[in-house]
């Protein structure tokens, strides 16, 4: 199927009316919620501040939760692609690879069986419970004579993702605590998170962006298939690796942020096809840009659900990723 944006000066205009949406995204995401405020109070926030309670819900929450949702969505949406180029699976995501599984067993294990943690320790851990699993997935799925293939990476990433699935539900069975304290967290929300923990894990990310982009020319010859990318002269190992590191370090840094938020992974990544076709040096950038904006608007639309409560941002993207996948599914079943 043709892309809807063909040349490359479609493609940046669209990039630059993306990034437009994704600033008044952005603006709505700090303005609108429980309670409302202009953008002359967002101005006044950091330029007249005088301590009351309106300039510093600005500052210290809604400022700081829109910029989680902005890095959250982009590297989700960049790691749910280079998962789809890696293994080939139209429905790879950040769920299917590990990543959310083994954050989410650490986590309970530490509130389960350790002390009392703060928000910052929990991030860590999270991080560390992404890594190694998304790292346990790319051991097994490179397994073998032939080396890593869509094929064993995919059942890899089911059988881990199984795996710590079963064991987290275990410990929270067996310990009341572990639940309570963990619950808002394995749902997946951008809400009462810190700044410093998006601070914690930014060096990360921009360095798998970075990483992501400079991969996407490689990608992209990879994506023809093994054989033909060993002809073309390129070291299919490295670039698998290469590509693993970046999955690992955006999606592991996400969760550790803002727990499992799913369906973003698959979502996005097909949406920036049918705009721009499978070229990777498009891709990467407009799946950072549309992720963010997925993210931002679904959490506004969140505070509205069951205002004045507020709905985890993961609720939203599961209602709309829940048919987008089915959809997904029934088509590359027929093809």
């Amino acid at each position: 199927m043709k892309a809807l944006l063909s040349s490359n000066q479609a493609k940046i205009w669209g990039l630059i009316f993306f990034v437009i949406v994704c600033a008044a995204s952005f603006a709505c995401s700090v303005m609108f919620g429980v309670n409302n405020y202009s953008i002359q109070d967002v101005i006044d926030a950091y330029t007249a501040f005088n301590g009351s309670n309106e300039h510093l819900i600005i500052q210290t929450a809604r400022i700081p939760r829109a910029f989680i949702a902005i890095a959250v969505g982009a590297s989700l949406a960049v790691a749910g692609a280079f998962m789809q180029a890696l293994t080939r699976n139209p429905l790879a995501s950040p769920s299917l690879f590990g990543v959310n599984s083994g954050a989410a067993f650490l986590i309970v294990l530490l509130v389960a069986f350790g002390s009392s943690a703060s928000l910052m320790t929990l991030t860590w851990v999270a991080f560390a419970g992404a890594a190694m699993s998304a790292g346990i997935v790319y051991l097994l799925g490179s397994l073998g004579r032939d080396g890593l293939t869509p094929v064993k990476v995919t059942l890899a990433g089911s059988a881990v993702t199984a795996f710590f699935s079963s064991m987290t539900q275990g410990v929270l069975l067996t310990n009341g605590k572990a639940f309570d304290q963990v619950l808002i967290w394995l749902v997946g929300s951008v809400a009462g998170r810190e700044l410093k923990m998006l601070l914690a894990v930014a060096p990360y990310l921009v360095l798998a962006m970075i990483g992501a982009l400079l991969l996407s020319r490689h990608i992209n010859i990879l994506a023809m298939g093994d054989d033909v990318a060993k002809g073309l002269g390129q070291k299919t190992a490295y670039i698998k690796l290469g590509a693993a590191v970046v999955i690992v370090l955006l999606a592991g840094g996400s969760v550790a942020v803002a727990g499992p938020v799913v369906f973003v992974g698959i979502i996005i990544p097909h949406i920036a096809r049918y705009l721009i076709g499978t070229d990777y040096r498009w891709i990467v950038p407009y799946c950072a840009v549309l992720g963010a904006i997925l993210i931002l608007l679904a959490d506004v639309g969140s505070r509205f659900i069951a205002m004045p409560k507020e709905v985890p941002v993961g609720v939203v993207t599961a209602l709309l990723g829940v048919p987008f996948f089915v959809y997904i599914a029934r088509k590359g079943a027929k093809s």
